[in-house]
């Protein structure tokens, strides 16, 4: 009679990869600097920025990261490749052409230009500390671990592909 060993590892931060749809993510961290910015509103000014035409460079930011975001969405739909972020398995074509010349991933930098733009609204730099935050947490548990699948599903294509685009701009 044998009996069973149960090894017990401690959880890897590899159980949050490809969990958290990035536009959740996003609304995450945009709830979160909103949170931080009602938290602090009568902070010290010199934890506050203002200055001319900060609503309009919001505006123009915001533009930006929609206008990078559905451009990325755009040529995978031509490419007619999966969009689906949780299931980069899926792929079907590296797509880089396009948007997809300047950012390998155009739509999470449209995202970070969408977060940038409520954070120049907000003009707190402590909800600022939100983007490098997203950008070191998208990076981490949604881009690296969908490379790896692309790596593995689209090979040689993908990794020339790597190469010669930058990951963000």
């Amino acid at each position: 009679m044998t009996t069973a060993t149960v090894i017990r590892t401690k959880p890897t931060m590899r159980a949050l990869e490809l969990k958290l749809p990035p536009l959740v993510v996003l609304l995450l961290f945009a709830a979160l600097a909103l949170g931080l910015s009602a938290l602090l509103p009568d902070a010290p000014s010199s934890l506050h920025f203002n200055f001319p035409g900060q609503g309009l460079a919001a505006g123009a930011l915001a533009l930006l990261g929609v206008g990078f975001a559905l451009a990325g969405v755009w040529a995978f739909r031509q490419a007619k490749t999966t969009v689906n972020p949780l299931q980069p398995e899926r792929a079907s074509a590296v797509v880089s052409s396009g948007i997809y010349r300047l950012s390998r991933n155009p739509m999470y930098l449209g995202m970070a230009l969408l977060l940038a733009a409520l954070l120049l609204a907000l003009d707190s730099l402590v909800a600022l500390l939100c983007l490098p935050a997203f950008c070191v947490y998208l990076t981490q548990f949604q881009i690296k671990p969908e490379e790896r699948a692309l790596r593995l599903g689209l090979g040689a294509p993908f990794e020339a592909y790597l190469q010669r685009t930058r990951r963000w701009l």
